[in-house]
């Protein structure tokens, strides 16, 4: 069974910085993208943030400029810096892989628990 485990939420001021943390473990072949998502309250789930294995990254405009996602597959994880927060950017943030458990199966989406990140102003 894969988990995904978020780290890194809180509280912060606008302006301020914070960088969330997401590790995989359990038994897999492989992880190809990962990703992050942001939900807030009444809202649906939305893109923030995406990366392949190879180290492309999309954005959400939204956080372009401002966020930078990064992975270290050696130790399964994949990292989310964020720098400028403003209040939108309030929400809980979930972490999201393509994992492929052996090497004939075809990859499947897994999710973290999430982690709340909120900017005053």
């Amino acid at each position: 069974q894969v988990q995904l485990v978020e780290s890194g939420g809180g509280l912060v001021q606008a302006g301020g910085s914070l960088r969330l943390s997401c590790a995989a473990s359990g038994n897999k072949f492989n992880i190809n993208d990962m990703g992050w998502y942001r939900q807030a309250p009444g809202k649906q789930r939305d893109m923030v943030a995406i990366i392949t294995r190879t180290g492309s990254a999309n954005y959400a405009d939204s956080v372009k400029g401002r966020f930078t996602v990064s992975r270290d597959n050696a130790k399964n994880t994949v990292y989310l810096q964020m720098n400028s927060l403003e209040p939108e950017d309030t929400a809980v943030y979930y972490c999201n892989a393509a994992v492929q458990i052996t090497r004939s199966t075809l990859p499947r989406t897994y999710w973290g628990q999430g982690t709340q990140v909120a900017v005053s102003s």
